[in-house]
Parts: C-alpha cells; sequence; structure tokens
C-alpha cells in the first residue's frame, strides 16, 4: 500500500492540537520534529553525545502525518484541511503551513483540491467544488464554491450545522447578516434559499474571495459583502443572524444583538467547541437571552438564541 505524508510546520505550542487531529483522523503514524524538544535534552545532560551543533530553534516543530491511499483518503484530505483552518481561527498567532508528499514535496495550496469532491449537506444542499462536475436532481440547492488557498470548503462541522440551520429558519424575503463570512458560502446558500443578505469580514481577502463566490453562483444581485467591522459592514436589522466563528467572539457579539437583530429575529452562533458551550450559555442568559435550539457535531455546536 502506498502512504501520503503530511507535513505541518506549527508554532511549538501547537505541536499536540496537530498530533491530535492526525490521529482522530485516522493517521497511522505521527513524527514530531521539534528543535526545542531536542536543546532541552542536551541542555538537560539526558543526550550526552550529540551532533545537533548547528540546531536552529525556531520556534516552531514539524508534524508528520502518514495516510494510506485507500478509499477514505480524499474524506480525511478535505477533513484535515478545514482542521486545520479552524485550529488557525482559534489560534490566528501560531505558525501554520502544510505540505504533502508521495516521492516529492507538493504545494498543499493546490494540491488539496484533488480531494475535494462534490458532497451533499443537509436536505438540499449540494456543495460543489467549482471545477467538478456533479449530477444534480431537480430538488438540488446547488452551491458551487472556491474557497481559495485560506478559506473552508463548506464541508467542517461548524459550517454543516449552519447550513442545516439555514435550511430550517430561511424562507423567501427575509433578510441574514452573515457575520464573518470567510468564503461566502453561507451567504451564498442563504440567498439560494431565497434571503437578502449582508456579508462581512474583517479580512480583505475574505471579502474578495466571497465576492468571487457570490458571483459564481449568480446571487451578487442579493448579498451585499463588505470589509470592516460590524458597524462598517451591516446595516439596519436582520431576522437571521449568522455567526461561524468561534467562542470568544461570539460572546463579544452578544451585547450587539439588540442592534443587528430585529426583536422576533434569530442568532446561529457556531464554531463553539463542546467544552466552550456552558460559557457561551451563561454570557447568553445574563445577557437576557434564551436559547432554543442546540445542534452537536464531531465535538462543535451550534447555539439558536433568541430574545
Amino acid at each position: 500500500m502506498n502512504w501520503l505524508e503530511m507535513a505541518v510546520t506549527v508554532s511549538s505550542e501547537g505541536e499536540e492540537a496537530v498530533a491530535d487531529i492526525f490521529y482522530r483522523l485516522g493517521c497511522q503514524g505521527v513524527v514530531v520534529e521539534a528543535p526545542e524538544i531536542i536543546k532541552e535534552y542536551i541542555d538537560a545532560g539526558v543526550w550526552e553525545y550529540h551532533v545537533f551543533d548547528d540546531l536552529e530553534l525556531t520556534g516552531t516543530c514539524v508534524v508528520k502525518g502518514y495516510f494510506p491511499e485507500d478509499d477514505r483518503l480524499a474524506e480525511r484530505m478535505v477533513a484535515l484541511r478545514e482542521e486545520l483552518i479552524n485550529l488557525q481561527r482559534l489560534f490566528p498567532e501560531w505558525t501554520l503551513e502544510t505540505k504533502s508528499s508521495l516521492l516529492n514535496e507538493q504545494d498543499w495550496a493546490d494540491e488539496w483540491k484533488r480531494y475535494f469532491k462534490p458532497i451533499r449537506v443537509g436536505k438540499r444542499f449540494l456543495i460543489k467544488p467549482s471545477w467538478e462536475d456533479a449530477q444534480i436532481t431537480d430538488d438540488d440547492v446547488v452551491i458551487e464554491i472556491d474557497p481559495g488557498m485560506a478559506f473552508g470548503t463548506g464541508t467542517h462541522a461548524t459550517t454543516v450545522l449552519c447550513l442545516e440551520a439555514l435550511e430550517d429558519y430561511v424562507t423567501e424575503g427575509v433578510e441574514v447578516f452573515d457575520i464573518g463570512t470567510g468564503s461566502g458560502i453561507l451567504a451564498v446558500a442563504a440567498a439560494k434559499l431565497g434571503a437578502r443578505v449582508q456579508a462581512g469580514d474583517i479580512d480583505p481577502l475574505a471579502v474578495k474571495i466571497a465576492k468571487e463566490n457570490a458571483r459564481l453562483n449568480n446571487v451578487q444581485d442579493r448579498v451585499r459583502i463588505r470589509a470592516g467591522d460590524l458597524g462598517e459592514a451591516f446595516s439596519g436589522q436582520a431576522d437571521i443572524v449568522v455567526a461561524n466563528i468561534i467562542a470568544d467572539v461570539i460572546i463579544e457579539l452578544i451585547p450587539q444583538l439588540p442592534v443587528l437583530m430585529k426583536p422576533d429575529g434569530i442568532f446561529l452562533a457556531s464554531g463553539i467547541i463542546e467544552n466552550r458551550v456552558d460559557g457561551v450559555l451563561n454570557k447568553i442568559e445574563e445577557a437576557g437571552y434564551r436559547c432554543v435550539g442546540q445542534n452537536e457535531e464531531s465535538g462543535w455546536c451550534l447555539l439558536e438564541i433568541k430574545f
């Protein structure tokens, strides 16, 4: 059997987190190259003889995982990319770079695309890479997506939870705010379900990619996408506010809900890892709101919040 080596360069404090991702995705072996650990052994006298005179301390380590080239490889590679993107969102200060190798090193920024295939989410959504063909039925709501190098494909658990919730709540003509739009997949999905959408992100690159994906899906007339903070990107009030971010940002958003959301509106808050759910729920109650629904998948949670 052939094996695919994935090498992730990460800040030293992220070593265990990356190794854990590899193991959870079914990696058959993990190797860690950590100069700082080697130096600790040398300084402590654990290794009396060594040949590391030119050891370079970079503050990073390389975590390598090995995956069998079997029928689950494509699923695992897309899942790996989504997990690493979410890790970068949780810890934006970390260095995080990825390479793949079979016989020689390849650029993961492009190489991962051969593993991203059309996938069905929820009742009707069909997420299709822009470079792939798919069999489409009359009932499908097709979302073509080109996530670029830095944004998710829509297959991560946090995004799946949002897509499923949008299916439940979006009706023709409602106003949706998509906060932290990233690739724009949630904005496109809401527009395809009949909503008028305002989307925003503090990252100008995200806004550029989101606009491209709106055009790719022919919903640019229903989706307004802006760069900036809440006051710069959004105006008026929405029937539905969706944010697929992280727990800390969700908590910061809660006091802003009266400005962002209509009195009878709903806030769909995703990107919350299981061990942070109670903390977010406490902040919701302190602010006078109530949680009317909670959905979980793969260790992540989406909360449905109302006044």
